[in-house]
């Protein structure tokens, strides 16, 4: 039996790692093999090519330079990582995936969908998480959570990007029911029960029948 695909979406910020660290901690719970991994990244090369994304080059970034590299790392990622756990039966929980491409290249840097589409396509297939959690937090209080961090390439974009990046994921959310749209911008303990129940009832859905009514 194919294992279950959870993806964490939301800008810096938003308490994706914390969040992250609280879905495994149910599946440990629960008693349910599972992967960890991230986005760019999850292998030596992947996280190169992430390393090469977000430095601060002297040059100008070209945004379709951007994307191709982390589709490139993606590709890296599923063939290696994901695919073989998800076909073994093991569930991956991956912090960001194709969605964060689509929020932060697409609307972010207002690259043409249709090319993203394409790269999904080439990249991933029919390959979609079967749930993924998306934390939504205004640019102003992220810009806040963030103030005293080293920036990347990436966090150190200004406000009206991120705003673009929060209209991509909203839009995303109002376009597959697989993504579930939790306010992040509440005390860290609330975000967390709320996550816990999303991912409760997402496990209690996934046991087979003859389990769930036992």
């Amino acid at each position: 039996m194919r294992g279950q695909f959870i993806t964490l979406e939301g800008s810096e910020g938003a308490g994706k790692s914390t969040n992250v660290d609280s879905v495994c901690a149910i599946l440990d719970s629960a008693g349910i093999d599972y992967l960890r991994t991230r986005e760019p990244g999850g292998t030596p090369m992947a996280e190169a090519l992430r390393d090469s994304m977000l430095h601060k080059w002297e040059e100008q970034v070209n945004p379709l330079a951007e994307l191709l590299l982390v589709f490139a790392a993606r590709a890296q990622h599923l063939e290696n990582i994901v695919k073989p756990a998800l076909d073994k039966g093991r569930w991956v929980v991956c912090d960001r995936f194709t969605d964060a491409s689509f929020a932060y290249q697409g609307f972010g840097r207002q690259l043409d969908l249709t090319k993203l589409e394409t790269l999904e396509l080439w990249v991933q297939g029919s390959l979609q998480p079967d749930l993924t959690l998306y934390l939504d937090l205004a640019p102003d209080v992220a810009e806040t959570r963030i103030a005293h961090r080293q920036k990347d390439r990436m966090e150190g974009e200004q406000r009206e990007f991120f705003e673009r990046v929060r209209e991509g994921y909203l839009a995303r959310a109002r376009q597959f029911e697989r993504i579930v749209t939790v306010n992040a911008g509440r005390p860290l303990a609330a975000v967390q029960v709320e996550v816990g129940s999303v991912i409760n009832r997402f496990i209690q859905d996934s046991r087979p029948v003859a389990d769930r009514n036992a």
